[in-house]
């Protein structure tokens, strides 16, 4: 099995939670399959979210399908929350014309990121521009004030996953069984309902808890892969 691998960071990044904003604007963690998806469609040149839309945007219809590993570099990066003023007159009810805007960014965050080969148009299209490094659209996270940098782009192989290991890659909480920790290295778990795909015509995330550990994990379905002695999920 193949799959493209590369490193995604940026010095700060937003992925708006859509739940809460009466007071501040709050952030997932990291980034999730339908913010990725959304940056290859950036490099791609696929048309994104569109005022009136009735159905998938061009990048999600296209992509949907690709399966994706996010292998977070730390378990949990640092948050912290600015102000900053939206002065803009149409942006705002508040008196006098001024909204302060309260966002949650993640600070340096880092993720590798595996997309399983596949016999796509749109496949060969992305490998072709991410060794280019030709990107139709600026890729950023979250948004256009956060770019994405992208680099350590390579071709990598592996095995399909055939024993318990510890799984790095994020991964569904209810396809993971925690087996033991091993006797080495530090221990932690991280838990978030992340959005894993979009609901036809409402256009609304839909969520799977999402989990990251420190601890062994059984092997125990196809989407499971080995490499370097360790396993992957893809979703």
């Amino acid at each position: 099995m193949k799959a493209l691998s590369f490193n995604l960071s940026g010095k700060f990044a937003h992925f708006k939670k859509p739940d809460v904003n009466s007071y501040a604007y709050f952030t997932y963690s990291h980034i999730h399959k339908i913010a990725l998806l959304g940056i290859i469609g950036a490099i791609l040149g696929l048309e994104g979210y569109k005022r009136d839309l009735k159905d998938y945007p061009e990048f999600y219809e296209k992509l949907k399908d690709f399966k994706i590993s996010i292998i977070p570099k730390k378990p949990y990066f640092s948050k912290k929350m600015i102000y900053f003023n939206n002065s803009v007159g149409y942006a705002s009810r508040e008196e006098g014309g001024n909204l302060i805007v309260r966002e949650q960014w993640l600070e340096k965050p880092q993720w590798e990121i595996l997309i399983l080969e596949n016999e796509t148009e749109e496949f060969k299209e992305l490998k072709n521009r991410l060794f280019k490094k030709e990107f139709a659209f600026i890729p950023y996270l979250g948004k256009n004030d956060h770019f994405a940098k992208i680099e350590n782009i390579k071709e990598i192989e592996f095995k399909r996953g055939e024993k318990d290991l510890v799984c790095v890659s994020l991964i569904p909480k209810n396809k993971a069984v925690l087996k033991k920790h091993p006797r080495f290295g530090e221990q932690f778990f991280y838990s978030e309902f992340l959005p894993v795909a979009l609901k036809k015509k409402f256009l609304i995330y839909e969520y799977e808890e999402m989990i990251l550990s420190s601890w062994i994990v059984e092997c125990k379905d196809e989407n499971y892969f080995e490499y370097n002695n360790e396993n992957l999920y893809f979703i």
